[in-house]
């Protein structure tokens, strides 16, 4: 976690060691842990939008998540931001049951510098 990456940084910067292990904020996801979890990883939609980039903003209703449905927690989305013209992945947002699982995925595929074409 974060905060674990945070004082090995901490660690090697005291022993003067080289920034082995650097630390790239927008690719390090944010959970809230409350009813409904919020999970986030990168450039928000009005970010992205400041930053003067071209996007494309993908979004989807968990009401049409089977897994979703089944837990009868059917209410959140996922949406996500792609810069229109290399097609990266820049950012993902989720609000809704087990948010906090699925991050990950999409903390990866930031990680890899995943394209929107890559992923669907």
């Amino acid at each position: 976690h974060k905060a674990e990456h945070e004082g090995v940084v901490c660690v090697e910067k005291i022993a003067n060691f080289p920034g082995v292990h650097a630390t790239d904020k927008l690719k390090i996801p944010g959970c809230t842990y409350c009813n409904p979890q919020v999970a986030s990883v990168g450039l928000t939609e009005a970010k992205a939008k400041a930053e003067g980039k071209d996007i494309r903003v993908g979004r989807f209703q968990f009401a049409a998540n089977g897994k979703a449905i089944a837990l009868g927690e059917d209410q959140g989305f996922v949406k996500t931001i792609f810069d229109k013209k290399t097609g990266q992945l820049l950012g993902a947002h989720m609000v809704g049951a087990e948010v906090t699982e699925l991050i990950q995925g999409f903390v990866v595929a930031m990680n890899l510098e995943t394209t929107e074409e890559e992923l669907m």
